[in-house]
């Protein structure tokens, strides 16, 4: 049997979603439309000067999918693989994450096609400052968010904000999050999605009966989300069966010690390669492993209607944004795996960047017990409003998700529409 994945385009599988969320709440053909749709798509071209004279030359996308609940927010990503079809899917999932978490933003991406480990750090220096240069008109703290995502952290974000305040003539720390702390970073902001995975598996386990204590975790990524759930999980009690970085794969029934894994990851080189104490397996074959839950955490469309069918885990969560395709949800459900979706599962992320957009606005510092107090008391809402939707109509938690965040999309939209509009939706 081949399980191997064939992907399936990003921005399809969330038209599918919310066409089906569009359905049940019956949108008006226009105002289906009209949601679905970027606002803005912007294409750059840009070259700077590297290290050894030569110019090169880059392209670079961001993508403002909704300002309907407030700005649009979203992070920016350096990949080779990055092109507009995923930015344009990456950014919807935002708006509907925001929605859906009761967050007032709205959702954004943008990403450059750019190896970060193929260029210094003052390289990557100069590519960050031309980007910025290059969407100033699109960017601010009032209109559009970035923050940092695959291939981007805390020093590209502080090269973003001081080359957006360079611009303007003042310091503007909320024009950025994920944030350096002394640059106006917010506690908490680096485990954020992590820690948000791991409560919101935590919350899925306890409605399905899945004791802690008896039952096993693979998790599919090893990067700042993978490694955060992953320590979260373990420290909750979870038996951490594999897990897997982009290089390697890690397998150990009686479970692996994640304390000591991190340690070894930090002192190799951020590698889990070679780790003595677990069996090196498969990339494909961790997904596919007999255990309780299974948690991919890499990238998009890792599981899909070719490996849908040879699932194990009873329980799914999304800690990377669109890990499951579309073709894959008919497959999982008639298994009946439970599958908490990404704009759930990993909203995290973007609840602390607005807690970050919120204390640079007032000029305030939180503690870290507030960060993630409130973070909590938000993510067990959103998912008891998910659950309680999916019991409502009938629906998958995915389903349940799209109807909460399109119809408080759909409604703001129409509220702030000029009076004598007639559009409108019924639900069924």
């Amino acid at each position: 049997m081949s399980t191997t994945a064939i992907q399936q385009n990003p921005f399809q599988s969330m038209l599918d979603r919310y066409n089906t969320a569009a359905d049940i709440l019956n949108l008006e053909q226009s105002l289906r439309e009209t949601l679905q749709r970027p606002e803005k798509q912007v294409l750059i071209n840009f070259s700077i000067k590297l290290d050894n004279g030569q110019e090169k030359n880059f392209e670079g996308y961001r993508v403002i999918h909704s300002t309907v609940l407030g700005p649009s927010k979203g992070g920016i990503r350096y990949d080779t693989a990055v092109n507009l079809e995923e930015v344009k899917a990456l950014a919807a999932w935002m708006t509907w994450k925001s929605a859906v978490t009761g967050i007032p933003f709205g959702g954004a991406k943008g990403g450059i096609i750019v190896d970060p480990k193929q260029h210094s750090k003052t390289e990557l220096e100069r590519i960050t400052r031309a980007y910025t240069k290059a969407l100033a008109d699109v960017f601010g703290p009032d209109k559009d968010v970035p923050a940092p995502d695959m291939g981007t952290g805390p020093d590209e974000m502080g090269w973003l904000m001081d080359e957006f305040s360079l611009l303007h003539g003042k310091p503007i720390h909320a024009v950025v999050t994920g944030k350096h702390l002394n640059a106006g970073g917010s506690l908490g902001r680096t485990e954020a999605t992590g820690r948000g995975v791991s409560s919101v598996t935590l919350l899925a386990m306890q409605k399905l009966g899945l004791a802690i204590s008896h039952s096993t975790v693979a998790i599919q990524g090893f990067g700042n989300v993978g490694l955060h759930t992953a320590q979260f999980l373990y420290e909750a009690g979870l038996k951490v069966v594999a897990v897997s970085d982009i290089n390697t794969a890690l397998y150990h029934p009686a479970g692996i010690n994640i304390p000591e894994l991190i340690l070894y990851y930090n002192l190799n080189n951020k590698s889990i390669t070679g780790y003595p104490k677990a069996e090196a397996i498969e990339h494909d074959e961790l997904l596919l492993l007999p255990l309780n839950v299974l948690i991919p955490a890499a990238k998009e469309d890792v599981i899909t209607a070719a490996n849908a069918p040879y699932i194990k885990a009873s329980l799914i969560v999304e800690g990377a944004n669109g890990p499951v395709s579309s073709d894959a949800d008919a497959i999982l459900k008639d298994k009946n795996i439970t599958v908490v979706p990404d704009i759930v599962a990993n909203a995290g992320g973007v609840t602390v960047s607005y807690f970050e957009w919120l204390q640079n606005s007032l000029h305030e510092s939180w503690p870290i017990e507030q960060v993630n107090n409130r973070l909590n008391d938000i993510l067990e809402q959103s998912f008891s409003d998910v659950y309680t939707t999916a019991t409502q109509y009938d629906v998958t938690l995915r389903v349940a998700a799209y109807i909460l965040a399109v119809k408080k999309v759909a409604q703001t939209y129409l509220l702030n529409k000029s009076v004598g509009n007639t559009v409108s939706f019924i639900e069924n």
